[in-house]
């Protein structure tokens, strides 16, 4: 069988199983196997040795313990005096809770690196009260959901942390190009909140005075230690992701437990619990993926692509855009993890092409694979903010687009302007970048 034949049943397989709605990790398992029935020189076998490989990469540790981090934030009230903090920050701008959910996100982005536990745990903290407000359902959902993005976005991020094991960059340069996009992400979501609020009248905070500011950043400070823990340690050298994120686990159960004492002995097994589960998703993605990625590649299938794209990769400036279009595209409906492992490899050689720089690329794949989680049909984040709104996704489609218009302007800026987004890494970490 050609690269051409192969391709074809395996994507074909993956669509007609996405289709009927069978789970995204099991589908790419599945479209493996005719091939390894078909060819003489592969065996099912082969499916579970590659899945094996995948879980050997010490970095993939990350994912689990970021995710507890972020449920130990959520369950010991420590997103509770963010949003405070925030409120003490933005709430006197017109449409002050809606400001409120764009910093508080963009402060639990520092220390989670998950968007799913975002959306989860600030849409549960902030949709019930914008709504008793006055806020529409569909604006406080949509919201709620795009700026959760920022989770993956804003270092530290779980994608970045498998992007960076993956494609063998370096994950303190690929955390340290992430602050620009996802600032200027949060900035975008801030005037939309703004131009909403003025047509339609939200209200706005009282200002609040130094001493609140004090007192409110007093009994936050201790949560905002943990960016400077998590992405100072990799960013210094002093610990890698996997080590980074172990830290953060240790610091945030030692605020809870003794610090804020607000989460008991007797509240971690349900934090364990949904970490499992959550970890366990992800990971068996990745398993399944790099097998699918590697027949792709025993095949040669993307030298099939980079012979059909060759034409259209004239600069740099084209392949960014291809990358981020065909990301959009998928993450519309997969999960960012195993598209970035399928359609990374896929797009990789051609950004080496035209010499585009590898951080360059990483942040392209990684914003535009993050826009995906609020994109239907997929949009995990959008489901998540949806079943907590209790409104159906239909009903928020117009205000998501509203809202995504400027984040997309974001990443055209990406494409764009390379260079502003390797300062920072370059400006810190000259040697990796």
């Amino acid at each position: 069988m050609g690269p051409g034949e192969v391709s074809a049943i395996m994507f074909g397989i993956f669509g007609i199983l996405i289709a009927v709605r069978v789970p995204v990790s099991f589908s790419l398992g599945v479209a493996c196997i005719p091939i390894m029935f078909l060819d003489e020189r592969l065996s099912p076998i082969i499916l579970i040795t590659e899945m094996n490989k995948a879980y050997g990469g010490f970095v993939l540790l990350a994912v689990p313990f970021f995710i507890l981090a972020a449920n130990l934030m959520n369950g010991s009230g420590i997103t509770q005096r963010l949003v405070e903090l925030s409120q003490a920050m933005v709430g006197h701008f017109r449409g002050g809770l809606g400001h409120v959910n764009v910093v508080v996100s963009m402060i639990f982005a520092g220390i989670s690196g998950s968007s799913t536990a975002e959306a989860a745990g600030i849409g549960s903290l902030l949709i019930p009260t914008m709504k008793k407000q006055g806020y529409d359902a569909s604006f406080t959902v949509a919201l709620i959901a795009c700026s959760a993005v920022m989770g993956v976005i804003i270092p530290p991020s779980i994608l970045m942390v498998v992007w960076g094991g993956i494609m063998s960059v370096s994950i303190g340069a690929l955390f340290l190009s992430g602050f620009l996009p996802g600032v200027m992400i949060g900035l975008s979501q801030m005037v939309c909140v703004y131009i909403y609020a003025t047509k339609r009248g939200y209200p706005v905070y009282e200002r609040a005075s130094l001493k609140k500011f004090v007192v409110t950043f007093g009994r936050a400070s201790f949560a905002l230690m943990a960016p400077l823990i998590v992405v100072g340690g990799v960013v210094g050298g002093i610990a890698t992701p996997t080590e980074a994120s172990v830290l953060a686990v240790l610091y945030t159960l030692i605020v809870g437990l003794f610090v804020y004492r607000s989460i008991g002995l007797k509240d971690l097994p349900a934090c364990f619990y949904e970490t499992a589960r959550l970890a366990s998703i992800s990971l068996f993605c990745i398993g399944t993926a790099s097998a699918f990625g590697f027949l792709l590649a025993f095949y040669r299938i993307p030298k099939l692509i980079m012979a059909f794209l060759a034409p259209y990769a004239t600069s740099v400036t084209m392949v960014g855009l291809i990358v981020a279009g065909v990301f959009l595209v998928v993450g519309c409906f997969i999960d960012a993890i195993p598209a970035m492992i399928i359609f990374g490899g896929l797009m990789q050689p051609l950004a080496e092409h035209v010499h585009m720089h590898p951080v360059h690329f990483a942040i392209i794949g990684v914003v535009s694979l993050a826009f995906g989680l609020v994109t239907p049909p997929y949009g995990l984040c959008l489901l998540i903010a949806c079943a907590i709104g209790k409104i159906e996704v239909k009903d928020c489609i117009k205000d998501i687009a509203i809202i995504l218009v400027p984040m997309l302007g974001v990443l055209l800026f990406i494409v764009l302007f390379p260079q502003a987004i390797l300062w920072f890494p370059r400006l810190v970490m000259p040697k990796f970048v």
